[in-house]
């Protein structure tokens, strides 16, 4: 093969795959000054990082690493409540109906749920609401029973069109996964859509939708990228955390249009519990700089002093 063939078998080869990798999907229009400040962040990053966001009024997008599959941790209690809910759709369960805890279902650490004696009751919507919540892995585990397992879950979201959002943890035939990703898997674009389609009433059934999006806007654990927008604007998120990984997952009703984003890293080089992580602090960054990019006028920015709380 001459050199030439050689030079277009390698730039068909590397335009395919960047063409993959990117996965634009019809209608989007890349954000390029968005993108401008947000790629020198995550290149900076000591991991690997990801992120995809889209400002569902105009259509802009910005996908960096975007197609990647990340660990989930606690974000993937989203595909969990999917479950549920898809059950409740179902008649299978009923949203307030009367459950009873039994020590078996502790999943050691600080849970509120795994501090129930067995045999108390709490009805399936306060177990959802400690889930999304507190994320509670106790109360996780046991909804994922009720959902039907992990497979179950996972067959759900495959055929809604995620191919790479799955659950791992107690999931037969997922070990390997899980070895490397942990509790369950995602893409930053996939986890941002399926947050999209669960605000725009998409997901299982319009009501099913709108008390999901609800119990989103619900979220204790609102130190990073929340705390980028101002306490007045409503916004719906799921964070998760692990030594190696942090990510989270933000969908903001913003007064010039609805955005949404989701940000992943892995093999993340500091692992330290402390508000200077740095994931955290790209986080923080990343959140802030999205914020400014859609609402220029805001006057707005966060209180130094809120990093005590």
């Amino acid at each position: 093969m001459t050199r030439i063939a050689h030079g277009i078998l390698l730039w068909c080869l590397l335009t395919g795959m960047h063409a993959v990798a990117q996965h634009k999907m019809p209608g989007e229009k890349e954000d390029a000054r968005l993108r401008a400040i947000l790629a020198p962040m995550l290149e900076q990053f000591r991991g690997e990082a990801g992120i995809y966001v889209h400002h569902l009024r105009t259509g802009k997008t910005v996908a960096i690493n975007a197609d990647t599959i990340f660990p989930t941790a606690s974000m993937v209690k989203i595909p969990i409540l999917l479950g549920v809910f898809d059950k409740i759709a179902k008649g299978e369960l009923a949203y307030k109906q009367e459950l009873i805890y039994k020590d078996s279902l502790l999943y050691e650490g600080e849970d509120i749920l795994g501090s129930f004696k067995s045999g108390e009751k709490i009805t399936l919507d306060k177990v959802m609401m400690l889930m999304l919540t507190m994320s509670d892995n106790t109360a996780s585990l046991w909804l994922q029973s009720l959902a039907g397992g992990g497979a179950v879950i996972n067959q759900w979201l495959e055929q809604h069109g995620l191919k790479d959002t799955r659950v791992n943890s107690r999931t037969k035939g997922r070990e390997g996964n899980r070895s490397i990703y942990g509790w369950g898997q995602t893409t930053p674009r996939e986890m941002a859509g399926l947050m999209a389609r669960i605000y725009k009433g998409e997901m299982v059934n319009k009501a099913a939708s709108e008390r999901m999006y609800r119990n989103l806007t619900r979220n204790h654990w609102d130190a990073e990228g929340l705390q980028q927008v101002p306490p007045d604007v409503r916004t719906a998120s799921k964070n998760g955390c692990v030594d190696e990984a942090r990510s989270e997952v933000i969908l903001v009703n913003a007064p010039h249009g609805d955005y949404v984003y989701c940000i992943c890293t892995k093999n993340n080089v500091d692992q330290r519990w402390k508000r200077d992580n740095e994931a955290w602090v790209l986080m923080r960054a990343a959140g802030q700089a999205i914020w400014k990019h859609f609402e220029p006028k805001s006057k707005w920015s966060p209180d130094p002093a809120m990093g005590q709380f």
